[in-house]
């Protein structure tokens, strides 16, 4: 009866051990923005001329906007049911402003678009700069 409960119990623990693991799998920490994702981006085919607030560059290890400049500390990919969803934490510098931290989450729409946002809830498409289809046509 000992061994049995005994038995019973170290199955239980490996199980609930493979389970964690399982659960933190999913998510893939990279040093870098991946490639697919570099470039200008911008709601508008207008905003990537006057690189307004709506205008991102996306390179490896930095994201810069009109408002700031920010360098990748990390990034982290999870898989979801329509590709992979990146949330980058940033280093961010304003100017004359001390640096804060911050997080851009990022999707892949297609090769030409993107949907990008600080959350989920906030995530706005932006079209490659340089395309001839802007982001707020599709």
């Amino acid at each position: 009866m000992i061994i049995r409960t005994s038995l019973l119990s170290a199955l239980t623990l490996a199980l609930v051990g493979l389970a964690s693991y399982v659960a933190v799998a999913d998510i893939k920490r990279l040093s870098a923005i991946p490639d697919a994702l570099l470039g200008s981006w911008a709601t508008s085919a207008d905003d990537c001329r006057s690189a307004k607030e709506s205008y991102m560059v996306l390179s490896a290890t930095t994201y810069v906007n009109s408002d700031v400049n920010c360098t990748v500390d990390w990034v982290s990919e999870t898989a979801g049911t329509r590709g992979s969803i990146y949330s980058a934490h940033l280093r961010c510098a304003k100017p004359g402003g001390k640096p804060t931290s911050s997080n851009v989450v990022i999707r892949q729409r297609d090769v030409n678009h993107i949907l990008a946002g600080p959350t989920f809830n906030s995530l706005r498409t932006f079209g490659r700069c340089g395309t001839t289809e802007p982001a707020a046509t599709k």
